[in-house]
């Protein structure tokens, strides 16, 4: 089992996560995007979309820190154990929690927007259950350890993930880790796996370029500010 969870269950969902990828840009180009239900309603996504992209935000970040950055860099930059253990804790927790009111708010407006409700498929509801899922297994994880220094998954976890990258899991590592962190690492592995089959796949579609484009100028037609609309040359009307 140690093998199966920490050896292959890895690789077999980075698989799954590059052949959905594939699959999707050829034969379901037109299927890669969030099928925004904005038309059907708006007040509530304007409030609920940027707590949940701005709390999963944080979430990855606190996660890419904590797994690839390793101990001797934190503490060379002068942040010891204690600090770095805090700064996870209350940033991780905060994070978390914005997280899953995000989600909160976004299931809340699909089950009483009757028109959201019915553009509601099987596979939105796995993907706020497996979201869901980790982001309240990882807060629990971090609260349950969270005396004195709490549980040094930089020490286990960390240096695991990170010989995944070298093709020799350290799986031994996993070994003593608490089931709460365990349980959190597959959840994460299997909504990893299961990204590129939702609508989570934009992600992978981040519009970069639009940071960098032109401004974008509009200008009114409101005749009582510009006047009448001059006459636009081209084809001869019937008289002309």
């Amino acid at each position: 089992m140690t093998v199966l969870l920490w050896g292959a269950l890895p690789y077999v969902a980075f698989a799954l996560l590059v052949a959905g990828l594939v699959w999707r840009y050829r034969y379901d180009k037109y299927g890669w995007t969030t099928r925004s239900s904005q038309v059907y309603e708006s007040r509530l996504l304007n409030i609920a979309s940027p707590v949940f992209h701005y709390g999963i935000l944080f979430v990855l970040a606190g996660h890419l820190v904590g797994l690839f950055v390793p101990v001797s860099w934190t503490e060379t930059s002068g942040v010891d154990e204690h600090a770095y253990h805090l700064l996870s804790l209350y940033g991780g927790t905060a994070a978390g929690a914005l997280t899953v009111a995000g989600i909160g708010l976004l299931v809340y407006r699909r089950r009483t927007r009757a028109p959201v409700f019915r553009a509601t498929t099987a596979n939105d509801k796995a993907m706020y259950l497996l979201l869901l899922g980790a982001i309240v297994l990882g807060m629990a994880a971090k609260l349950t350890h969270a005396r004195g220094n709490g549980y040094d998954y930089r020490r286990t976890i960390a240096p695991w993930a990170r010989s995944l990258f070298t093709l020799q899991p350290e799986t031994a590592l996993m070994t003593g880790v608490p089931v709460l962190y365990q349980v959190h690492a597959v959840v994460g592995m299997v909504l990893i796996a299961f990204v590129p089959y939702s609508r989570l796949v934009h992600m992978f579609s981040a519009p970069v370029p639009y940071l960098f484009r032109p401004y974008v100028v509009y200008r009114t037609r409101d005749p009582r500010r510009l006047g009448p609309r001059p006459e636009r040359r081209g084809w001869e009307g019937p008289g002309g």
